[in-house]
């Protein structure tokens, strides 16, 4: 909403100066959003009139003209316009004045004759980009007066960025009564009285959708003046609200628009047929609007149509066909209230932005289009001339607001701020609501035009803004500070992360929104979830799975030249729509080579096992289990179930070759996902002893079946393990010369130690013997022959 500063003090003028009135404004809600003067800074400007214009004895172009500055002697000064002549009124640049462009005028000789100043036009004086001649002022313009203060220039130019909640604002009668409010300064109201009616003539009005438009007026004009000019003081305050002069009858319209906020058009009455309708598009019908853009018509488009079909685009935009022009001798003039729902969306899905659209689908007040009629009617007889008929008013069923409960130590309490209910009770009453006391709350019925009034929060809300939020004290929380409790049996994100950092990974944070495609190439469970209103159509659907944004964001890097990458993300996935389908894992992915180039080790690539140490940290001192097994998103043959206490708790696994090839990798990334819950949880730590005695080391190597799995040994030996010894590990596998077909050497170190004694030969020989009976008994293992 762009508009004049001097338009606005019209109305309301406080005892404020132009930087105290833009931040009060800010500060209560209605963003100052830019500031612009009027005019470029300028001086020694004057109105003056040419007495004589005579030709240039030198030059076929120029004129040397007499002009009347003041009380003083006519100055002579030489002038090339074209329209310079005697008896016009215009402004005149004396000698000293500084004009925009740093350009100083000064007493000059053109073509050997004196110059004592410059006529000027509007581009010199920085008004307008460009300029055929000389300005022309009016002949009443006072010769002698400063030009600056003759046109008003010291005016500023203010934008505002509304919330779409404030569509009361988007007028200067809106902002007036916000300064009103705010300030307690006088408001001047508008000449809103019935305009004379002096001729009976109406048009017929018929609404077929009174729940769309409830309210419609309108009146025949006849007679208007097709020569008669629009008012300099409109056009001026047209032209700084960013509007230009079209046609007298518009200007008023667009004016009315500005000043009350009420959209209005008018029809040429020589081109309407029969009467005007208010009704539903009909499919196939089609409409030339006034930006000569052609449209057809949805059925759900509302339009102002006559028995020759529709006329305009209802609350957005008239049709060219029955627009006014020069020609124009006799108008309808229309005022309606249109219901946001009706107009929202209208405009954008035909292309069009426009200011009456804006203002419907924020609401209008539905008694304004009465009042606007009467304003733009008087202000066309005065301009135009010409005789009105009677108001023509069809009126449905006109709403009215409810009230709404505000308990005044609600708001107090909330705002933080002892406010007495009185006080309250008169900020109340200067927004235009109506205050009915019942107890210790308040019956608060907003203003039709305050459509953002509706619950008790709002209403605190206008108590704060118009208060002042600098008024209300700022004071600091008070409170008892303690450190929470911290479970020793749940690790802390920040842990795992530095574990991660500390190995090299760099944590990342993608959509939770992908392409259905991506979510079913990584989605390993669960129910897909679909969105019902997506951001973007590759956004479409809640992930499955941390593995596609890692891959997505590999593809990202790898593009840029990043060859070696170490990721990991901590977020939701989604199985299904309830809370309980959206764990948390802890995903990373791991991509090139296992160390970063250096001169001491050569070249390797990361493998399953550099990924599977990894994970083991993350759950040290407990052991996780890892067993084949299938993902659709992996390797078949390289793919790793993990296992805690039984329980499945994750992946592991290189990406499948299909998903290698639709991405384009060179090389398969190699990825794990955790269920974090099995990640956070661990142990409480309790007390041992360090034994004071040595420990004792022995190595045996066994022959089992080449397909059992070393872990699932691992893992029973360490459930199993004799009194005395402390740890199993394995540190070499051994298949080829020497070994029988279908077979495998596995050898394992083991640690014994006890902690009170030494241990002798034979407790030791007796643990050895123990274990290697267990792995016998349940693995079929042998011992080894040297």
């Amino acid at each position: 909403m762009k508009f004049s500063e001097n338009w606005l003090r019209s109305l309301v003028n406080p005892d404020l100066d132009s930087a105290q009135l833009e931040h009060l404004v800010t500060m209560a809600g209605l963003e100052v959003e830019a500031v612009e003067p009027a005019a470029p800074a300028f001086d020694k400007v004057v109105v003056a009139e040419i007495l004589s214009a005579e030709k240039h004895p030198n030059a076929d172009r120029l004129q040397v003209c007499r002009v009347q500055v003041g009380e003083g002697e006519p100055l002579q000064i030489v002038c090339g316009a074209p329209n310079a002549r005697a008896g016009l009124k215009t402004a005149c640049a004396l000698v000293g004045a500084e004009l925009p462009g740093e350009f100083k005028i000064k007493q000059a000789k053109v073509r050997s004759v004196e110059s004592f100043g410059m006529l000027c036009s509007a581009k010199e004086l920085g008004l307008t980009e460009a300029a055929e001649g000389i300005l022309e002022l009016p002949a009443d313009a006072p010769v002698g007066e400063d030009f600056r203060a003759y046109r008003r220039l010291g005016d500023h130019l203010l934008t505002l960025k509304l919330t779409p909640n404030r569509g009361d604002c988007l007028s200067i009668l809106g902002i007036a009564r916000e300064v009103a409010a705010l300030t307690g300064a006088q408001l001047n109201h508008i000449d809103c009285s019935p305009a004379a009616t002096t001729i009976a003539d109406s048009f017929p009005v018929t609404v077929d959708e009174p729940q769309a438009c409830p309210r419609y007026c309108g009146r025949v004009i006849r007679g208007i003046d097709a020569q008669a000019a629009t008012p300099a003081w409109m056009l001026e305050r047209l032209e700084r609200s960013g509007l230009r002069g079209i046609h007298p009858v518009v200007d008023v319209t667009n004016y009315v628009l500005l000043e009350l906020g009420q959209p209005m058009h008018a029809f040429d009455l020589a081109k309407l047929k029969g009467g005007i309708r208010v009704r539903m598009g009909q499919a196939g019908e089609k409409l030339a609007l006034l930006n000569e853009q052609a449209i057809e018509l949805a059925a759900d488009t509302l339009v102002i149509a006559d028995d020759g079909g529709p006329l305009a685009l209802a609350g957005v935009m008239g049709g060219a066909a029955s627009a006014v022009s020069d020609a124009t001798r006799d108008i309808f003039l229309e005022s309606a209230h249109f219901v946001p729902a009706a107009i929202a969306g209208r405009a954008r899905r035909y292309g069009l932005s426009t200011d009456s659209s804006h203002r419907f689908e924020r609401g209008v007040d539905i008694d304004l289009p009465r009042h606007a009629l009467e304003r733009a009617t008087q202000l066309i007889l005065d301009i135009c001339g010409g005789q009105a008929g009677p108001l023509v008013e069809t009126a449905g069923e006109t709403p009215r607001r409810k009230p709404v409960a505000f308990r005044p130590q609600r708001a107090c309490r909330l705002l933080g701020i002892d406010l007495d209910a009185g006080e309250m009770a008169a900020i109340f009453g200067r927004l235009g609501m109506q205050v009915a006391e019942q107890g210790d709350t308040f019956q608060v019925t907003p203003p039709g035009f305050r459509f953002d009034i509706e619950r008790e929060v709002d209403l605190i809300e206008e108590v704060a803004r118009v208060h002042g939020y600098e008024a209300i004290p700022t004071v600091a929380p008070q409170g008892a500070a303690c450190l929470l409790p911290v479970s020793e049996t749940e690790r802390a994100t920040s842990e795992a992360k530095r574990l991660l950092n500390v190995r090299g990974y760099q944590e990342i944070i993608t959509y939770s929104f992908i392409a259905a495609e991506l979510d079913a190439d990584f989605r390993a469970g669960g129910q897909a979830v679909a969105l019902l209103n997506p951001i973007a159509s590759q956004m479409d659907t809640l992930r499955g799975s941390l593995m596609a944004g890692l891959v997505q964001t590999l593809r990202h890097n790898l593009n840029h030249g990043q060859e070696r990458l170490r990721l990991f993300e901590l977020g939701r996935c989604f199985d299904g729509a309830t809370a309980e389908a959206q764990p948390l894992r802890l995903a990373g992915l791991v991509y090139g080579h296992a160390r970063p180039e250096q001169w001491g080790e050569a070249k390797r690539e990361a493998d399953f096992f550099d990924i599977r140490n990894d994970v083991e940290a993350l759950f040290h001192p407990l052991s996780v289990q890892f067993e084949r097994a299938e993902h659709p998103a992996l390797h078949p043959g390289r793919t790793a179930r993990i296992s805690l206490d039984g329980q499945a708790i994750g992946w592991l696994g290189t990406l499948h070759p299909r998903l290698v090839q639709k991405y384009d990798f060179v090389r398969a990334p190699i990825l794990f996902e955790l269920a974090w819950s099995a990640v956070a949880a661990r142990k409480t730590p309790r007390y041992a002893g360090l034994s004071k005695f040595p420990a004792v080391r022995r190595d045996i190597a066994v022959v089992t079946d080449a397909d059992v799995a070393v872990g699932e040994i691992l893992q029973a030996a360490r459930a199993n393990l004799p009194a005395k010894m402390v740890d199993i590990a394995l540190f070499d596998v051994y298949q080829g010369k020497g070994m029988e077909s279908g077979k495998k050497s596995l050898a394992f170190s083991m640690l014994l130690q006890d902690t009170e004694k030494t241990l002798t030969d034979v407790e030791i020989e007796a643990a050895v013997e123990g274990m290697m009976q267990f792995l016998a008994e349940r693995f079929n293992a042998s011992l080894r022959a040297a």
